[in-house]
């Protein structure tokens, strides 16, 4: 079994098992064969043999297969064949919606004046002051983790429904620990690491701790302005050299190296507290994983009587080979620790993804003076 390790935070991934059923919309469909042919140029073979594992949910008509079979300079000869299969197989589905129309863009707004280098300066010294004491300010607690795990074994983005992992993890004393798994609508409890694919830990303070850690010698430059649920926020570009990295990726069990890495911080322009970081290892040529990237969301949750910016959801991107992964981990129900805190694992009814907008970046309007 294969697998990468990124140590305190670190991230665990395994070859993914034998591709299950991918249930397709015709859109879909288009995506994944131009993203195919033209973008990753995958061989004829490689495309029709994971076509006979795509099931369509929508008719797909003689005008749509005939674009399908044209993307790019043509689909080959088992492509198209295997496109004529999936056609044939459809035809007592109902026919797929026309097309929209894309809106038209909006003009783009007036950019915000950059804060000065002294503010600048200021505002990173403060995140450094709050990721350093971070982890000793919150109390210890116990929450249900959430996580969605999807695979394109083509490396693409046509996600197929890997498995669904509902466990508790228990915040106690500044560490994690995962006590409780249950995988999709099983009752069996199992081991957190023992699951193999992708998966992670270290978001409760460990990830801002590392990027701002003085020894770290992260370099900052300003990157934008952004804005996350409402809130305006400054955003930081940062890259940590290999020398001062503490970051490990471990391959095979064996392969351990300490690479750079960069990413981006978000701070909100009100309360000048963190709301996401980003983090992207630079990964050497010839490494088994080739491309991994983490994307880390805070929000205010309530422990008890009080508030807390906590980790809401963390978004986990990697490619092994041809395969890509992807993680969506929710955090949910936080209660104070103690002897009466539980968590109900609902495992046929798991908590409904949180809205795209609650991570999703919108455009910076300038305020009006």
């Amino acid at each position: 079994m294969r697998f990468v390790r990124l140590a305190a935070p670190f991230l665990l991934i395994s070859f993914w098992g034998a591709a299950a059923e991918t249930r397709m919309t015709v859109a879909q469909l288009i995506d994944f064969i131009r993203s195919s042919l033209v973008e990753l140029k995958t061989p004829d073979r490689e495309i029709a043999q994971y076509l006979k594992t795509v099931r369509l949910t929508e008719r797909l008509e003689g005008d749509r297969l005939e674009e399908l079979e044209n993307i790019g300079n043509g689909a080959g000869p088992r492509t198209r064949a295997a496109l004529e299969t999936l056609s044939a197989e459809s035809k007592s589905l109902p026919a797929p919606p026309p097309p929209r129309a894309e809106a038209p863009k909006p003009p783009p707004l007036p950019a915000m004046p950059a804060p000065d280098s002294i503010e600048q300066k200021r505002l990173i010294d403060a995140a450094r002051d709050y990721a350093a004491t971070y982890s000793k300010q919150l109390p210890n607690f116990i929450c249900m983790q959430v996580t969605r795990r999807y695979y394109d074994p083509n490396g693409g983005d046509n996600w197929a429904v890997y498995d669904r992992i509902s466990s508790k993890l228990t915040y106690f004393e500044g560490k994690e620990e995962y006590q409780l798994v249950n995988v999709a609508g099983s009752d069996k409890a199992v081991d957190y690491w023992s699951l193999g694919g992708t998966l992670s830990s270290g978001e409760f303070g460990s990830q801002l701790k590392q990027i701002f850690d003085p020894a770290s010698e992260a370099q900052f430059e300003w990157e934008r302005w952004g804005k996350l649920r409402g809130h305006i926020c400054y955003v930081f570009s940062y890259y940590i050299d290999q020398a001062h990295s503490q970051y490990h990726v471990m391959y095979e069990k064996k392969d351990d190296i300490v690479p750079a890495y960069r990413g981006l911080v978000y701070i909100d322009k009100d309360t000048e507290l963190v709301l996401r970081s980003t983090l992207e290892p630079i990964l050497p040529a010839g490494f088994g994983v080739k491309q991994a990237s983490i994307v880390l969301d805070y929000d205010y949750a309530n422990i008890g009587d009080n508030q807390y910016l906590l980790p809401q959801k963390v978004l986990v991107l990697s490619r092994v080979g041809r395969i890509t992964t992807k993680n969506e981990v929710e955090f949910r129900l936080y209660q104070k620790y103690g002897a009466e805190a539980t968590v109900k694992f609902d495992t046929d009814n798991p908590p409904p993804p949180l809205p795209d907008d609650t991570t999703k970046e919108t455009p910076v309007e300038r305020p009006q003076k």
